[in-house]
């Protein structure tokens, strides 16, 4: 079985912290992420009334489209999922796919805002895959 994920949405959701903390626990320097996270957190955004801005709204959460640093960020996010589904499959909560005998088993691909993921059509393994989608969406919204 295999289910595809649309990450694109998902980003518009991303906590803040999440994201802080998936870098640190890629190893990032300590410096580093909160530069990043300056970067990500000092977003503002301002609306035209009849050519005039008006107001001024701050989000507390997201990743901005078309900022040169969301790319990045965006496989930062996709890497707290797919360690999750590592962690799961090292378990053996779910098992993925060989294309040939000799061939690496692959239980998820990644592609920039869509994710495939591969198991087993049975219940056990279905239900441990919604508890990692689940465990994601607590852990980054």
């Amino acid at each position: 079985m295999a289910i595809k994920l649309d990450m694109l949405k998902a980003y518009n959701q991303v906590e803040w912290t999440f994201l802080k903390k998936v870098m640190l626990r890629m190893g990032f320097d300590e410096g580093w992420v909160e530069l990043t996270m300056r970067c990500v957190c000092s977003a503002s955004f301002s609306f035209l009334v009849n050519g005039v801005p008006r107001g001024r709204i701050v989000p507390s959460c997201g990743v901005r489209h078309g900022d040169s640093l969301s790319p990045y960020l965006f496989l930062f996010c996709a890497e707290g999922l797919t360690g999750l589904l590592r962690q799961a499959e090292e378990r053996g909560a779910f098992h993925g796919f060989r294309v040939c005998p000799n061939a690496p088993v692959f239980s998820h691909l990644c592609f920039a805002d869509d994710s495939l993921i591969f198991f087993g059509a049975d219940l056990p393994q279905a239900n441990a895959v919604k508890d990692v989608l689940y465990s994601y969406e607590r852990a980054s919204s």
